[in-house]
């Protein structure tokens, strides 16, 4: 809400509520020659996963670790892989000070929606962060469905919260669309789809045309690291869950 004092004419600016895209590293080891090591397995030598994402370090699990931890030195790391670190969460006090010499924020509270990377081995993702949502003229909302009837570009995301997604024109390289429930693309899927984004397991992802950068169901994600099998790259294909693996079926 905002408001102009009494008076006076109408400020020149308003503060509001926002939902932006958020990462979540979650380190489980203050070495860093070992965070950097699983990272370039993860994600390779020159990696495009990110988008420079804004990105919070969680301390949590080293928070009784002695060894120290260089804060200027993850960064650079962090950096290299296009996430732009500004703040911590959890940690010693300890880590909050040299955290702070560098400029991170303290941070008590992290969403529980943030897309977490894991600071040791790969493991799977947990549910992703609230996403902007498309233009009011390319989105339908009714009977548990959300429509997107525009093609979605680099850097666009979609979250169809509480319900499913359909989308009728092409998912390009770079966009993300996420649902609570099923996501349905009727055209080529390039971008990242997420579906079960709050955990339901029984949801699935379909489209027309199968090239995902990256595909989520229930927090288990699969990247294009991993090639997609010859049936279903390019083809009309679904994406389910069985527990903790992500199978293609092609349609």
């Amino acid at each position: 809400m905002s408001a102009a004092p009494a008076g006076h004419a109408r400020a020149s600016f308003d503060f509001k509520s926002a939902s932006l895209p958020l990462i979540s590293v979650v380190l489980k080891t203050p070495n860093l020659a070992v965070l950097s090591q699983e990272l370039q397995a993860r994600f390779g030598d020159t990696p495009d996963f990110f988008d420079q994402d804004p990105a919070v370090i969680v301390l949590t699990q080293i928070a009784q670790d002695p060894t120290p931890l260089s804060f200027s030195v993850l960064l650079t790391l962090l950096k290299h892989y296009r996430l732009r670190p500004f703040g911590i969460h959890g940690g010693s006090q300890a880590h909050k000070e040299t955290a702070a010499a560098v400029g991170l924020m303290d941070l008590p509270e992290i969403s529980s929606s943030a897309v977490a990377v894991s600071g040791d081995a790969p493991a799977p993702a947990p549910a992703p962060v609230t996403a902007a949502p498309a233009p009011a003229d390319a989105v339908t909302q009714a009977n548990g469905t959300m429509v997107i009837d525009r093609p979605l570009r680099s850097g666009q995301q979609v979250y169809a919260r509480g319900c499913d997604l359909i989308v009728l024109q092409a998912v390009n390289f770079g966009a993300e669309i996420i649902a609570d429930g099923n996501i349905h693309v009727y055209a080529p899927l390039r971008g990242r789809a997420i579906a079960g984004a709050r955990g339901n397991t029984e949801a699935r992802i379909f489209s027309t045309c199968m090239e995902a950068q990256l595909i989520s169901i229930a927090g288990i994600y699969r990247t294009s690291e991993v090639a997609l099998p010859a049936e279903v790259l390019g083809k009309p294909a679904q994406v389910r869950l069985v527990g903790e693996s992500l199978v293609l079926d092609p349609i």
